[in-house]
């Protein structure tokens, strides 16, 4: 496997880094709340009409962020390279991982980490250790093909 330096941004991704972990931050101090992606969009179809309105915006902000930037022109080229089996399977995958997981990478990875969480910080362990696996397997797979 060779390193594309190219798309080496160090920059991009700290500055990234920090926006999540402010909006984290943020978001605990005005709901009190984790901002775990999973939790959010879950609790929509169990939440009380005053509950689902700020979990219908963040969901709305995840959608139209990205909408925005690109129509502004700050957003990069996105290219995807499996087929749309491949990304549904993987999709599966995330949901029934979170839900075994009690989370997803940010309610763990950023928001529990921050908290020194030991359920959090083994939590994230496993996302990483099973993220680089994959890899690796999909570039097995893909190698062989």
């Amino acid at each position: 496997m060779t390193i594309n330096w190219m798309e080496f941004s160090p920059i991009e991704s700290f500055a990234g880094g920090l926006l999540i972990g402010l909006a984290a931050a943020v978001f605990i101090l005005f709901h009190g709340r984790i901002m775990g992606v999973s939790g959010i969009v879950g609790g929509l179809l169990q939440s009380s009409k005053a509950d689902r309105s700020w979990r219908l915006s963040f969901l709305a902000g995840l959608i139209l962020a990205p909408l925005i930037a690109k129509f502004a022109g700050i957003a990069p080229a996105i290219r995807i390279e499996q087929s749309m089996i491949w990304l549904v399977v993987a999709g599966l995958l995330v949901g029934f991982g979170t839900s075994l997981g009690s989370g997803c990478t940010s309610g763990h990875g950023v928001c529990g980490i921050a908290r020194l969480s030991p359920r959090s910080i083994t939590a994230t362990i496993i996302f990483m250790a099973f993220a680089m696996l994959t890899v690796w397997l999909m570039n097995k797979v893909q190698a062989g093909a």
